[in-house]
This record gives C-alpha cells, sequence and structure tokens, in this order.
C-alpha cells in the first residue's frame, strides 16, 4: 500500500501561518500609524463598553439578587479574554486608563496618545451604564465599585492598589510593547481578572480600573468613595511599572513584542533593537521560521 506524501510542511505552511500571526497580532506598522487612529479609538471605546457592561451589569443583578457573585466577578474577566482575541491587534485592548498610562510610563506608547485612549475609555463607560439605566433604571448604583458592608474606604483603596499592581504586572509581563494580544494574553489578563474577584469582590468591588467605577458614578450620580478607584488603581500601576523595571529593564525596546523580553544589558538591547526592525521590514524572518519562498521550491 502506497504511503501518500505531504509537502514539507516547514515551507508549504509558512504564508499560512504569518496570515495567522497577523491576524492575532496585528502589525506594528498599523498600530503605530497616525492615518489608523479613529480605528484604535473606536476598538478602545467599544472594547471598554462590552467590559464595563458586563462588569456592572453584572454587579447590578447580583445585588437585585439574580445572579451568584461568582457569576457577577468572573464575567468579566472572560469579556476581557475574549476582547484581546478579537481585537487586541487593533487598539492594544487597553480598557483602561491605568494601563495606557502604565505603558505610556514604561515607553511603549507614546504620550501624545495616552489623552485619546482615556476619553475614548471614559465614553465607552459612560455608554454602558446609559444602556443599563435604559434597561434597568436607576437601581443598585447601576453596579458601581464601592467599598463592601463593614470596610472602610481606606481598606478598599488599600485593595484596589495591590489587586491594580498584579493586574498591571501580568499586562506588563504578558503584553508585547503596548498591546495586549495573543491567547497567552488574553489567559492571563482574563484569568487574573476572574481570580481578583472570586477572593477579593466583598473588600472593594475589585475595580482596578477608573473608567470601569466613572461609567456608574456618573450616570447613577453616587460618587461615593470614588476617588479610592481612582487612587488606588493609579498607584498601583507605579509600583507594577517599577516592579517591570527590576525584573525586565526598562521598556522602550523595540523587540519588546515579545513578551517580557526586557534586558538589562545595552549591547543586547541593540542586538535585539536591530532584529526587530529587521523582522517589521521584512529583511528577515524570526528565529524559527524558514524563510525559504514556497515558490521558488515549487
Amino acid at each position: 500500500m502506497a504511503v501518500q506524501q505531504h509537502p514539507d510542511l516547514s515551507t508549504h505552511d509558512v504564508p499560512r501561518a504569518k496570515h495567522l500571526l497577523m491576524l492575532e497580532f496585528g502589525s506594528r506598522t498599523e498600530f503605530d500609524d497616525p492615518k489608523l487612529e479613529y480605528r484604535r479609538l473606536f476598538s478602545e471605546l467599544l472594547g471598554t463598553f462590552m467590559l464595563v457592561l458586563v462588569a456592572a451589569g453584572g454587579g447590578l443583578l447580583h445585588a437585585k439578587g439574580q445572579i451568584s457573585l461568582a457569576a457577577a466577578v468572573v464575567a468579566p474577566g472572560l469579556m476581557v479574554l475574549a476582547i484581546i482575541l478579537f481585537m487586541g491587534a487593533v487598539s492594544g485592548a487597553h480598557l483602561n486608563p491605568a494601563v495606557s498610562l502604565a505603558f505610556a510610563v514604561r515607553g511603549d506608547f507614546r504620550w501624545r496618545r495616552v489623552p485619546g485612549y482615556i476619553i475614548v475609555q471614559l465614553i465607552g463607560a459612560t455608554l454602558a451604564c446609559l444602556f443599563l439605566l435604559a434597561v434597568f433604571g436607576n437601581v443598585e448604583h447601576l453596579g458601581a465599585t464601592l467599598p463592601g458592608p463593614g470596610y472602610h474606604d481606606w481598606q478598599a483603596f488599600l485593595m484596589e492598589i495591590a489587586l491594580t499592581g498584579v493586574l498591571l504586572s501580568v499586562i506588563l509581563g504578558t503584553a508585547s510593547a503596548a498591546q495586549n494580544v495573543g491567547a497567552i494574553g488574553a489567559l492571563g489578563v482574563g484569568g487574573y481578572i476572574a481570580l481578583a474577584g472570586l477572593w477579593a469582590a466583598p473588600v472593594s468591588g475589585v475595580s482596578m480600573n477608573p473608567a470601569r467605577s466613572f461609567g456608574p458614578a456618573l450616570v447613577s450620580g453616587d460618587w461615593t468613595a470614588y476617588w479610592v478607584y481612582v487612587a488606588g488603581p493609579l498607584i498601583g500601576a507605579a509600583i507594577a511599572v517599577g516592579c517591570a523595571i527590576i525584573l525586565r529593564g526598562r521598556g522602550g525596546d523595540p523587540i519588546s513584542h515579545a513578551a517580557g523580553s526586557g534586558v538589562l544589558t545595552p549591547g543586547r538591547l541593540r542586538e535585539k533593537a536591530k532584529l526587530s526592525r529587521e523582522i517589521d521590514e521584512g529583511d528577515v524572518a524570526p528565529p524559527g521560521v524558514d524563510q525559504a519562498d514556497p515558490a521558488k521550491d515549487a
């Protein structure tokens, strides 16, 4: 019985593999192209709308006794996982002012782009809560994050610092430069958000995101303890950036597309920057990828 011969996968599947990688990780050139900023801003608005719709909506329904606390806190994590997978390559799926600021401080995201990202994140959160207001009315603070019963503002504040510090550490360690992309990043970030909610929601509501808390506060008119959910995440993000510098060196490294690949030696940094430019320009293939042209081998 003759054995069917298959083409060499190392050359046959290279174009398909490159296409799949582009869909998952996107193009760094497009991510930095000023002409496409409208696309990235819309992506952030839409993504933040989806996140706050699920997070605040889950909190509202839990307060009404219609879903469990576990469901309310796991749902946002699953939503973030889905958002990173389907549009992380467009805008980076920041969805959170603390994330945009952390990427900027690290040197992986241009400061001139930060105001636009933060504004559309706040707009997306507000639109989500206006939708909840239309559906449910102004009940249960529209799912606002508040210190839990028996806990003081300062306790929720400290919890938000700790929770956001770990969240940003996960993001900075799995992101490709200033983009949350790929299955590993999606699972890491989404999984951590669910985990944090499962154990810490009774203390602070587990916001870790000033935009997530802004929407319900603005639309419901209840600004109780809102400072906790601005100051806490921002301080936590600053701590995470400091930890990232210690663990992986300073940001701004072009090759930081490879998650968590910061280096501490200037010589290796220059080598990696040169390799990154060559890969982005298509002059060389990434290590481990056969650069042979299938058409020539045919």
